[in-house]
């Protein structure tokens, strides 16, 4: 059982995960870890320790679908992972899938980034 977190009063925060092949949201799905770029582990480990809840949606470039969706369940730390066999990655982090399933971009063309000219979530 986990215990309340310290920030329930804090907003919840989504990002999408781009991913370069399907085979790293598998091995993400098997394990319950991702993986980003440095560039991305400062905005998410802000949002980890700032909001109550970072909920990530994948999304494999090109495919025109989310493949789910997971909560971070860690701060992303500086051990690396050779799984995805590819340099250029950060540290690991947990995560806790929540939805396995993948969803055109279509069903969700109502869903707009007001931070993003309200450009379509996709």
């Amino acid at each position: 059982s986990k215990s309340p977190s310290p920030r329930q009063n804090t907003p919840v925060r989504y990002f999408i995960m781009k991913s370069n092949n399907l085979q790293n949201i598998e091995i993400s799905q098997q394990q319950g870890i991702w993986s980003t770029t440095p560039s991305n582990e400062r905005k998410l480990n802000g949002a980890f320790w700032e909001s109550s809840v970072v909920y990530l949606i994948f999304s494999v470039q090109g495919s025109g679908h989310f493949q789910g969706f997971a909560r971070m369940d860690s701060s992303i730390g500086c051990e690396k992972s050779q799984v995805w066999g590819s340099a250029g990655f950060g540290g690991v982090f947990k995560v806790e899938w929540i939805r396995k399933e993948s969803i055109p971009f279509q069903f969700a063309h109502h869903l707009v980034n007001p931070w993003n000219d309200n450009k379509k979530v996709q």
